[in-house]
């Protein structure tokens, strides 16, 4: 590895962090209704603002020690994981699909479905602004790789496609939603998992919108079962959904593709042992 790659690794992971240090006021501020960029950042005990060097990603939080400056108290170490996490994501993007137009867009897509999963998991909800922002810049992120690809027709097929798989997500998912609820006779999901599926279908387009479906049901029942097994959860206890939609989402996004070829060759091979030849 050479030392210019060493070098743009850096930036990349920098960035990444840097990214997800805005993601923190993001997770705190938006569903509280606050401005996200006023007052500046500040202890969230003592109301003290911080310095800048204080605020820097990671080392900021690990110089001091997970504590105030000011009051001492316990600074929550979710910061730096979020960090972390967003930096370790903008590098393995960078590193599948390189100098892209792809990544750049990625990128965003990454950061807004980081900040679904934190404010769904803290609160059960789905900011409305934050899955527009998903859906818009979806449309936004599919036009322009078509225009990139194939011009003026790529642009308007790639806005159709985009399209036509967020109203698919919107739809699937309030099938699902009305079908458990005459089923178990109570509100089986919230209003915003269908938004969050619709940004899905937007960015990744309906085949990957559907595996990131599965894989999120998949990690919700061994979620859901696992913590009842260990008394952490019981039967009935509502659990967010967002969050699995997004381990979805990023896992279709990174491997959607060797994914769906691996299905395929199941296919085939499951009916090759049956005896039934595919054309």
């Amino acid at each position: 590895m050479s030392w210019p790659d060493l070098f743009i690794y850096g930036l990349v992971i920098s960035l990444g962090a840097a990214v997800g240090s805005f993601l923190n006021v993001v997770i705190y501020r938006l569903p509280a209704g606050l401005s996200l960029l006023r007052p500046p950042s500040r202890c969230p005990q003592c109301q003290t603002q911080l310095k800048p060097y204080d605020n820097v990603p990671v080392l900021g939080w690990l110089w001091l020690q997970g504590k105030c400056r000011y009051c001492q108290n316990a600074i929550s170490s979710r910061y730096p994981v979020v960090e972390v996490a967003t930096a370790s994501m903008f590098l393995g993007i960078f590193l599948l699909f390189g100098y892209q137009l792809r990544t750049l867009g990625y990128w965003l897509f990454a950061s807004v479905l980081i900040s679904l999963a934190l404010i769904d998991f803290d609160l059960m909800v789905l900011p409305n602004p934050l899955t527009k922002l998903g859906v818009i810049s979806g449309l936004a992120f599919q036009s322009v790789l078509g225009w990139h690809l194939a011009g003026l027709a790529g642009l308007i097929q790639g806005l159709i496609f985009s399209f036509l798989s967020a109203i698919a997500g919107i739809w699937l998912i309030e099938l699902i939603s009305i079908s458990a609820t005459i089923i178990f006779k109570k509100q089986a999901m919230g209003g915003g998992d269908g938004k969050l599926m619709a940004m899905i279908g937007a960015w990744l387009g309906w085949k990957y919108m559907l595996l990131s479906l599965f894989l999120g049901c998949f990690a919700g029942s061994i979620v859901g079962l696992g913590g009842q097994l260990i008394g952490k959860i019981s039967r009935f206890q509502k659990i967010p959904f967002g969050p699995f939609l997004v381990i979805g989402a990023l896992v279709s996004m990174m491997a959607g593709q060797q994914i769906w070829v691996a299905y395929q060759q199941g296919i085939v091979i499951f009916y090759d042992w049956l005896g039934i030849g595919l054309n």
